[in-house]
């Protein structure tokens, strides 16, 4: 009976510890209003994918992430390293995955060039192809973490995600979704050569986002010389 009664104990304990990691906070917040910014993990392994060439573009992107090392068993029942040499899929002119970087490269060139000069975790990097064939002006829109918001020292997709955009060449890089609010999702609405996105803010400072916050809609002219969000309220 003791036995059984440590055993649930521990099970409840487990569950409980579980419970507390699910429950973290996406954002915690400072006394202060300093930036916090992710610290470079030295210890991965940095790697890169084969270069891509999106259709119609003089670049190539070369996407840089970390080797993943998978947990395995041998038949015998020793522990061995199985490695995914991958960091990235492609395909509908979109780049997906959990990079560190992506490295722009001219076709007439050798150089490579890095889009972000601080640690960041790209998700998705698409290419405006509609926009492409229509303005000939060649834009990247990344949705990616750039601040460690729950404070946990690292990194990842538990962080806030927000909305960047440059030309295929790096430049004009611009963070477009305002700080410490979370992007939902965007679009691209070719007839007014606008892109439209929403984010979330924690407006009651809980550190997560629900029904209790506040939805906010912007778009952004992408004909415009200064990429800048502007606010519309549909509702």
């Amino acid at each position: 009976m003791k036995k059984t009664l440590l055993l649930l104990a521990s099970v409840a304990f487990f569950a409980s510890c579980k419970k507390e990691e699910t429950d973290k906070p996406k954002v915690i917040y400072k006394t202060t209003e300093s930036k916090v910014q992710p610290v470079a993990d030295t210890t991965q392994i940095e790697i890169a994918d084969l270069p891509i060439q999106i259709s119609g573009t003089d670049y190539l992107i070369h996407p840089v992430g970390q080797y993943r090392v998978l947990d395995g068993t041998k038949r015998s029942g020793y522990t061995y390293e199985r490695g995914s040499f991958t960091v990235s899929n492609y395909g509908e002119f979109e780049i997906t995955g959990f990079l560190q970087n992506l490295k722009v490269q001219q076709t007439a060139s050798d150089s490579m060039t890095a889009i972000f000069d601080k640690p960041v975790l790209i998700q998705t990097a698409t290419f405006l192809k509609a926009f492409a064939d229509k303005t000939k002006q060649q834009v990247l829109v990344y949705s990616l973490s750039d601040m460690d918001t729950n404070q946990d020292g690292r990194l990842d997709q538990s962080d806030i995600r927000t909305l960047y955009m440059s030309d295929i060449s790096g430049k004009r890089l611009a963070k477009i979704s305002p700080e410490y609010q979370e992007l939902i999702d965007w679009n691209f609405i070719e007839s007014k050569n606008r892109l439209y996105f929403r984010s979330i803010e924690d407006t009651n400072k809980n550190g997560e986002f629900d029904k209790d916050d506040v939805l906010h809609y912007n778009y952004v002219d992408l004909l415009s010389a200064d990429w800048k969000a502007i606010e519309y309220k549909p509702v």
